[in-house]
């Protein structure tokens, strides 16, 4: 699998009329619609975990987001 930068995450969910919260520290709320998604910035990498991927994934998939 190749890396996934977490801005890229982010940018992908503002793309599909969503938006990203702050949260304290690197926490970070991603929202599509009613749905949120709860995840830290990793740090001090900037390339998401393979199952922050794995599980943002599937939460774009549960909003109705295709691969």
């Amino acid at each position: 699998m190749a890396s996934v930068v977490f801005s890229d995450i982010e940018a992908l969910v503002v793309a599909l009329g969503g938006e990203i919260r702050e949260g304290a520290g690197s926490r970070v709320a991603l929202q599509l619609g009613a749905a949120v998604k709860y995840a830290h910035r990793p740090h001090p990498g900037k390339e998401a975990k393979k199952y922050q991927i794995e599980e943002i994934r599937l939460w774009l998939e549960a909003q109705g987001v295709k691969p």
